[in-house]
């Protein structure tokens, strides 16, 4: 463990350098509940009865002693990692869902929590902590799950969350600069760097990847996979081929259409999801079904239709005849990416309702006001997961984005009330995003995660109105 908490006679305490605590400043209070038996990195002073074993870097080492303790699951398993600035999480669930669909039964592990058979869990992390992470493969091998797809995110590659672990395939969805700042990595190479590390060092025998992203040669250059599978737009000798990317709207949702093309066939296929950025998800989640599980394309083009996403392009009709839709885009480049892709479906006015996150994001707020200034009709600015940093400082922060702008805007720090403000104006053809929240349920307000779904905010609305209108 590595919660001095836990630490007793019957325990090894695993000392972890933290972004806010060091574990070794607690190795006392590990010896104090019983504990005898240590893992540092710095020099500890205990009785001499403590066995403590030094090693360079206690995160590494946590990661190989739980992979050992929970019995190497990896190793029984076919595991599929995907890392990448944006995509893992819908792609993540397409590939699951292509495979419960062809009779595989799969798990899941990332942003939106861990799900196999018929477990449902919240996590802390898009990939968690070692040992989290590891006892859950090891419940998911009791459960009869031997397929899993993990979001590996750089953080988690940083922090060598998922060492030890062994991947049949690796993912590479696409890069651009992201989690920079205070308590993320120090720079853009850093960044890359730690993606890259998922292609290097976890032996993976296949390796996909989005062929047309600038950094897929750089992130690929030194794999170890024996086979590469590629994908692409432009480039008609890749693996796998997407064409004819077009919108789709009906009654209930607006959707994408679009072919692929594999060994000289080609297969149209459609999805409930927005825009062009999901159908390349789409080609990947493919890609992996045939080439690593040797699902056969018809069959897997025909399982993919209809797959959704919790939190990603989520769409609610209201009774006024607009549009709602819920989608994690929290940095400027993704909410870009989808304001872009909703102007394609012609709304009559684009709403967008979006925060930013407490004591992190410092770096891409003017940037997120920038987006939503040139794309958006109205914005409304409001709480995210503000934490223990003011609200009205974030939205300051967002709002310097709007400077010398046209695009108006209305700062509503409770995330709640400004929901149904916006609801409240939608006409017949308005589309607003609620963006930056996606799939999540709650809302970290100074020290405390208090309950909040915007789904459940939207859904009660329409009942509203409907009985209004009954």
């Amino acid at each position: 463990t590595d919660d001095s908490r836990r630490a007793d006679a019957n325990a090894v305490f695993v000392c972890i350098c933290g972004a806010v605590a060091d574990g070794h400043r607690y190795a006392a209070g590990a010896y104090a509940n019983g504990c005898r038996v240590f893992v540092a990195e710095k020099a500890l002073s205990l009785p001499t009865d403590a066995c403590i074993l030094y090693t360079a870097d206690t995160r590494h080492t946590l990661s190989l002693l739980a992979c050992r303790f929970y019995g190497n699951p990896s190793h029984r398993m076919r595991l599929v990692g995907i890392t990448g600035t944006k995509g893992k999480t819908t792609t993540a669930h397409m590939i699951a869902a292509l495979l419960q669909r062809t009779g595989t039964p799969c798990g899941y592990i990332g942003t939106n929590g861990i799900a196999y058979a018929d477990t449902h869990l919240d996590t802390k992390n898009t990939t968690p902590d070692p040992l989290t992470l590891q006892k859950t493969l090891s419940d998911m091998l009791a459960a009869g799950v031997f397929t899993a797809v993990l979001e590996v995110s750089s953080q988690a590659l940083a922090q060598y969350r998922a060492d030890g672990i062994r991947f049949q395939a690796v993912l590479f969805t696409n890069l651009s600069p992201d989690h920079i700042g205070q308590g993320e990595h120090p720079d853009f190479e850093n960044y890359k760097a730690c993606k890259k590390r998922l292609f290097t060092d976890f032996g993976a025998q296949t390796a996909i990847a989005w062929a047309d992203d600038p950094y897929t040669a750089e992130l690929l250059a030194e794999t170890t996979a024996d086979t590469v599978i590629t994908c692409s737009q432009c480039n008609a000798q890749a693996d796998l081929v997407l064409t004819q990317v077009h919108p789709i709207q009906t009654d209930a949702h607006m959707g994408v259409g679009f072919t692929v093309e594999m060994d000289d066939r080609r297969y149209p296929a459609s999805l409930p999801l927005l825009g062009e950025v999901n159908a390349q998800n789409a080609a990947l989640a493919l890609a992996t079904a045939v080439h690593v599980f040797g699902v056969p394309p018809t069959v897997a083009v025909h399982c993919l239709e209809g797959v959704t996403v919790p939190g990603r392009s989520a769409q609610y009709k209201l009774p006024s005849g607009a549009f709602v839709c819920i989608d994690y885009a929290h940095n400027p480049i993704s909410l870009e990416q989808l304001l872009i892709t909703l102007r394609a479906y012609k709304p009559h006015r684009l709403y967008v309702l979006f925060g930013s996150v407490g004591g992190r994001t410092q770096i891409r707020r003017k940037g997120l006001g920038k987006v939503a200034a040139a794309y958006a009709d109205v914005a409304i600015l409001t709480a995210d997961n503000p934490g223990e940093e003011s609200p009205d400082a974030i939205i300051a922060d967002i709002a310097d984005g709007f400077v010398g702008t046209q695009t108006p805007y209305v700062a509503i720090p409770d995330r709640r009330e400004a929901i149904l403000y916006a609801l409240d104006r939608l006409e017949a053809g308005d589309v607003l995003v609620l963006a930056g929240k996606g799939h999540e349920h709650y809302q970290l307000i100074g020290t405390q995660r208090i309950p909040f779904s915007e789904a459940d905010i939207v859904a009660e609305y329409i009942q509203q109105k409907e009985a209004v209108f009954k």
